[in-house]
């Protein structure tokens, strides 16, 4: 069983490796039935999915995760993470307003179970609202 610290260290590596848009380095963090819930959107199982959705994400946002809080639970098989993430909305996403360049900072919470080493839970919540009122929707 992983500690809480072990745990935190992987949830802050997870985030770093995001921030250095190094995606391949991400996904070898993640068990390969990894599961993924989307914010106010499905649950998707498996490392290659994860792969598609960061690659749709990439094309329509870039994105940063500041302010970053990790609290992992103390036998370390789960944690939460609370931070801000600041983008630039690209390309129109599906769905979605149209994409003009626009910036943007959200309040996001993560939580994550954590198995083998590895993350085996990503769920992402944020105030869609919100987003579409700074993208100007």
């Amino acid at each position: 069983m992983p500690s809480a610290a072990d745990t935190a260290r992987l949830i802050e590596t997870y985030y770093a490796t995001f921030n250095a848009g190094n995606r391949e380095a991400m996904l070898a963090l993640l068990t390969e039935d990894v599961v993924h819930d989307i914010n106010q959107g499905a649950s998707e199982a498996g490392r290659e999915t994860f792969r598609a959705f960061l690659n749709r994400m990439d094309r329509s946002y870039r994105e940063e995760v500041t302010e970053l809080a990790v609290m992992p639970h103390a036998d370390g098989t789960r944690a939460a993470a609370e931070f801000y993430i600041l983008g630039t909305y690209l390309q129109t996403d599906d769905g979605l307003p149209p994409a003009t360049g626009q910036t943007y900072r959200l309040r996001v919470g993560a939580f994550f179970d954590i198995r083998d080493g590895k993350i085996a839970r990503v769920t992402n919540y944020y105030n869609l609202e919100e987003w579409l009122r700074q993208v100007g929707a």
